[in-house]
């Protein structure tokens, strides 16, 4: 018999309801099958757009009920969850934005010219769809790294239909935000199955291996993200495996910010490491400072904004204990030592914000490795420099981050001594966002916007959010020679959707 999936209030750590049953291998494939079977009617760029907005509408109207589910599973509360649903639905209506635009598709077009060396034969290139996706939801976003987010509205937008493998911390919402985008399905004309969900451990193994999924999008930790990046490398035909895993987001505050606005830039940090109980994937969770008096301003007035930040509970037991675990373990590393110390909260459910703090010169060495993986929850560690040396050794041993931050004075922001700019350089290779005095909570959708980065940020070089996030979806074809009765309407000479591309070098729109 197939077992119950149960949703969990993490403020109690009660059963609220039993949302569904796990799915089986039976299950899932009828799951893929289904969504197998909705490639074609989707194949539509207009009714995809239509189906896009419809299901912002849709969110829009069971918003009350969404957002008081999510908040009972999630503890994550107001203002932020109707913030999140207002950032999900402007993801979908961007990328219905993007289909009746057509760049997405990156059409290209090369007249034959036999003079030319070697002859050319008439080339003709586009993107066309992957197939079925399968979506691995976050834990941490349930609106819009779950269900109805950005993988699945990106999936969608490229004409793939998804299987979500939900998230056990939220199956009710899960539950309610993939009804909402299944009736925008129904009210559009599409079938339903576009879109389904399917919950449970094992039914995220099945999903993986299943011949008929393409491609996957994948939000979590480290450890699940990995095993599902080698399964999907494993298959008999792999499969493209989008992975976000972990970050820790490292922030370098150079001496001459310090001096210029050490109160400023330690409100800033708490701010940034507490909020959502430090459970957001861009938290700063590693950050160099330097000693001296600036230095020791900076750590007071991260210590007291830290110290006054509320308890919270996380998103589930499982992470709690794991968060406690990671702190025991770190301070009792030799010259760490914690200004503030996180621990378990006064009611066995939640948990206090913290700092650690530790010598720059220690971090190199091999015992010390744990300080340079993230902890998922409220902590930041702050390493205390002596010189440019110092962070240059720390910052060679950083692995890959979804961000990086540098903090510097107004004068080598303007350039002044070429500091800010070499900063800039080294940070690059580090991280997919490079902020420069700013924090890198908050993620803004928007076209330029990457969010992604070096393993294990990421497991591949695109981004889960912007308009760039449908090209995972996507695959290049190009046609040779094909008469132009033959070609796809969008590669026809006469571009009859009116489709920008490039034609012999140049763009038209």
């Amino acid at each position: 018999m197939a077992a119950p999936v149960w949703s969990v209030d993490p403020r109690t750590g009660q059963q609220r309801e039993q949302v569904g049953t796990e799915a089986t291998a039976v299950d899932v494939d009828a799951a893929v099958r289904a969504a197998h079977g909705a490639l074609e009617p989707l194949a539509d760029r207009a009714v995809r757009a239509a189906l896009l907005r419809a299901a912002a509408d849709q969110l829009g109207a069971a918003s009350e009920e969404i957002i008081a589910t999510a908040d009972a599973e999630t503890a994550l509360g107001r203002p932020r969850l109707p913030g999140e649903l207002a950032r999900t639905q402007a993801q979908l209506r961007s990328f219905a934005d993007e289909i009746e635009d057509g760049t997405y598709l990156g059409i290209t077009v090369n007249h034959a010219d036999p003079d030319s060396t070697p002859p050319c034969p008439d080339l003709r290139r586009y993107r066309i769809p992957l197939g079925v996706v399968a979506v691995y939801a976050a834990s941490n976003f349930p609106l819009a790294f779950s269900v109805p987010g950005g993988d699945t509205a990106s999936a969608l937008a490229a004409g793939c239909p998804v299987v979500v493998k939900a998230h056990p911390d939220h199956p009710a919402t899960s539950e309610l935000t993939a009804a909402a985008l299944r009736r925008a399905a129904a009210e559009v004309g599409l079938p339903e199955d576009v879109l389904t969900v399917v919950h449970g451990f094992e039914a995220g193994v099945e999903l993986i291996k299943h011949p008929l999924v393409a491609a996957a999008g994948f939000t979590g930790s480290v450890r699940g993200g990995r095993a599902l990046f080698d399964a999907a490398a494993a298959r008999p035909a792999p499969i493209p495996f989008h992975g976000e895993l972990g970050s820790l987001n490292p922030v370098v505050v150079t001496a001459a910010a310090a001096a210029e606005r050490a109160e400023e830039i330690g409100a800033g940090l708490a701010g940034s490491m507490t909020m959502g109980t430090g459970q957001f994937c861009t938290k700063p969770g590693f950050v160099l400072a330097p000693e001296g008096e600036d230095g020791d301003k900076l750590l007071s007035a991260l210590r007291e904004k830290v110290a006054e930040a509320a308890q919270g509970p996380l998103l589930d037991s499982r992470m709690r204990e794991s968060f406690l675990e990671g702190i025991s373990a770190r301070t009792e590393l030799e010259g760490v030592e914690a200004p503030v110390l996180a621990g378990a909260g006064d009611d066995g459910h939640t948990v206090g914000a913290g700092v650690l703090t530790v010598p720059a010169g220690k971090v190199g060495q091999p015992q010390y490795e744990l300080l340079l993986e993230e902890c998922f929850g409220p902590v930041t560690v702050v390493a205390r420099y002596r010189d440019d040396d110092e962070v240059s050794a720390v910052l060679s041993r950083l692995p890959g981050n979804l961000t990086a931050t540098v903090q510097l004075s107004g004068g080598e922001a303007a350039g002044d001594g070429g500091r800010g700019a070499r900063l800039l350089a080294a940070l690059t290779p580090l991280a997919g966002r490079v902020l420069v005095n700013g924090w890198p909570t908050g993620v803004a959708v928007a076209p330029a916007q990457h969010h992604g980065g070096p393993y294990p940020a990421t497991t591949s070089t695109s981004t889960s959010v912007g308009a760039t996030a449908i090209e995972r979806w996507l695959r290049p074809v190009a046609y040779q020679d094909a008469p132009d009765a033959l070609l796809p309407a969008e590669l026809r000479e006469s571009n009859p959707l009116g489709l920008p591309r490039r034609v012999d070098g140049r763009w038209e729109r």
